[in-house]
């Protein structure tokens, strides 16, 4: 802890000169050292994004996100229409009887079965 009487010149963030600090700064961020790995020197201009990177920003925008939702609501009624004239097609007491999608599932499997079965005897 300091005390008020103990000089804070010693310390590092204790310049007093304000350019000084900058420039430790500026030598901190930028150097002209080669990066790990690499024999490029670092620089302040951005660097090229990312196919991944890309395809992330593209997909976080409001007209890609409306697309996206408009196909995916298309892509489930086809699917709802599908399983409705399955259901059609399946015997049920009541014939008006609501079935979920897997009942509709398994009493197809077994309708089918059924079928086979007819015309094999």
């Amino acid at each position: 802890m300091l005390s008020p009487d103990q000089p804070d010149s010693d310390l590092p963030w204790g310049q007093s000169d304000a350019e000084s600090v900058l420039h430790d700064i500026k030598i901190g961020c930028v150097s002209d050292e080669p990066m790990e790995g690499e024999g490029k020197t670092r620089s302040l201009a951005p660097q090229p994004l990312s196919r991944e990177e890309k395809r992330r920003r593209r997909r976080a925008t409001a007209k890609y996100r409306s697309a996206h939702a408009t196909r995916e609501r298309i892509r489930v009624e086809a699917f709802n229409v599908a399983f409705a004239e399955l259901r059609k097609l399946l015997p049920t007491l009541p014939p008006d009887k609501k079935l979920s999608k897997i009942e509709i599932l398994r009493l197809a499997i077994c309708y089918i079965s059924y079928l086979n079965h007819v015309l094999d005897v």
